[in-house]
């Protein structure tokens, strides 16, 4: 009997996860969500709750917090891959990081599964800057990190869950690897100018040390691995852009200027 179309969506009520269940909900899929208050559970440092959690699923969309480059989290996505394969879960979609070494691993493990597979690798998400990371600090007007001059192809949070969608539902995606960026490299200073003409009041950008964001992290409770994360990632080598959203989906991706306008007439800003 062919397994019903139901999906796993692991944090599915984060930034990506969210979207892809309600993608998924609009085109008809049973969706399971993957957290904590899930039904079943589904936590990554509580084990038991894998095979729970993946059994009678079709399909998984894995995404691992904080990030999958740091130490010890290609282990986790090993076993929990063996897991998934275990109870059957015939296509896994993992998001990963574009540009980290330490992600490559993680992607491995999921390659060699045994079952069918995409990975959707991405860095920056314009998302960052109205619901995590940077909410606080564009409200104050003032974005730190330890970025110095570097340029990023932000991405937005709507095309990589519409990537993930039509890996997860339609033909043509298994093995491919698509590294997804925005439509231009913008520097941080770039990105406080769009911000401050989208919600016309000034924001600006304030290069810090690797050593004061650190700080900045242990007053926020974020993990201090975010700190070598960062500097890595932001040392040139994401400086280019990609094609894989129009590889996956035949359109171009969404640029900055229009999540900026569309986040800002939300109100999140003020």
């Amino acid at each position: 009997m062919e397994k019903r179309n139901i999906m796993l969506v692991i944090g599915g009520t984060g930034k990506t996860g969210r979207r892809v269940v309600e993608r998924l909900r609009e085109r008809g899929v049973d969706v399971r969500v993957g957290s904590r208050t899930g039904d079943p559970a589904f936590d990554w440092e509580d084990r038991t709750t894998w095979a729970p959690a993946v059994r009678g699923m079709k399909a998984a969309y894995v995404t691992y917090y904080p990030d999958l480059a740091f130490p010890g989290v290609s282990d986790i996505i090993a076993d929990f891959s063996a897991v998934a394969a275990a109870e059957g879960v015939e296509k896994l979609v993992l998001l990963s990081g574009r540009g980290e070494e330490g992600a490559l691993a993680s992607e491995r493990a999921v390659q060699d599964s045994g079952v069918r597979w995409t990975i959707v690798r991405c860095n920056w998400f314009n998302q960052n800057f109205d619901e995590s990371f940077f909410l606080g600090a564009v409200r104050e007007g003032v974005i730190s990190i330890p970025a110095g001059d570097a340029v990023e192809p932000f991405v937005d949070a709507e095309d990589i869950a519409d990537v993930v969608v039509a890996s997860l539902l339609e033909d043509g995606h298994d093995g491919q690897v698509y590294e997804l960026s925005g439509p231009r490299l913008l520097s941080f200073e770039d990105v406080a100018e769009e911000l401050s003409g989208a919600t016309g009041r000034r924001v600006v950008y304030q290069p810090v040390s690797p050593e004061e964001y650190g700080e900045m992290l242990e007053k926020e409770g974020l993990p201090q691995d975010f700190v070598e994360l960062f500097t890595v990632i932001l040392d040139g080598r994401n400086a280019s852009l990609t094609d894989g959203v129009t590889r996956a989906l035949g359109r171009p991706p969404r640029d900055f200027k229009d999540y900026a306008a569309a986040a800002a007439a939300t109100g999140v800003w003020e």
